[in-house]
């Protein structure tokens, strides 16, 4: 089955020479000229893939990727004209997967646009587990325990649910916002304070069982991922 990618910019040669690339690589490829209508099709459509220009003329492409986040998990590699690394963790903060600087050689942007797509290829296998085991360290969302050598790790249902997004998703980045959406339903109770706060007793917690590293890794300026003890090597 082909993958269906979004493009979404305001200039048509853009938006052509994007969609003739991967039209090329067999990707289903749809358009969207600016954030309002992205984020109607984004709804609308289980798309694989979004590739978002920052610079739309209405809602701009921070906005979209932070809207489209509160309900999908879609790859999105954002493009951008501006080479500032600023710009970049302010979109990795809102969601962003990747991005690609203006102008690009249209090699990289399949390439990136493929790796993106084998990573949530990877992902959905290890999320559809509901056992995760990384060394002596098991995670159950069926039972919902963790446990380390066979002892009970007693978390609260936060810390478990934001221990088991992250382990999930080992290779990935979550920002604070993204672990609040998808672990709190209740908008009175969104502060990033806790999502701080529950990360540091499950570190303490799992380190009063004997486990000897940090499971979960603190990635400056962007949020949190997790981390194995192969890492640690």
């Amino acid at each position: 089955m082909k993958s269906k990618i979004l493009v979404v910019d305001d200039e048509w040669n853009m938006r052509n020479l994007v969609k003739i690339y991967l039209s090329k690589e067999n990707f289903q490829v749809d358009e969207a000229v600016d954030g309002d209508e992205a984020i109607k099709m984004a709804r609308q459509i289980p798309y694989d893939l979004m590739v978002l220009d920052i610079m739309l003329p209405d809602i701009d492409g921070w906005e979209v990727c932070k809207t489209v986040r509160k309900s999908s998990q879609v790859p999105i590699l954002m493009l951008t004209a501006r080479n500032d690394i600023k710009d970049r963790v302010h979109g990795l903060n809102l969601g962003a997967d990747d991005y690609l600087i203006k102008p690009f050689a249209p090699e990289e942007l399949v390439a990136r646009v493929n790796a993106l797509l084998r990573r949530q290829h990877v992902e959905k296998e290890e999320t559809n587990s509901t056992q995760l085991h990384f060394g002596d360290l098991s995670i159950d969302n069926e039972s919902r325990e963790v446990r380390h050598k066979g002892v009970l790790v007693e978390l609260t249902p936060k810390e478990f649910d934001i221990l088991y997004s992250v382990a999930s998703q080992p290779k990935r980045v979550f920002t604070r916002e993204i672990l609040l959406d998808k672990i709190w339903d209740n908008d009175e109770f969104r502060d990033f304070r806790a999502i701080d706060t529950h990360v540091k007793n499950i570190r303490e917690k799992v380190r009063k069982v004997g486990l000897s590293y940090n499971p979960i890794k603190t990635v400056w300026g962007v949020g949190y991922k997790f981390n194995t003890q192969e890492d640690q090597t």
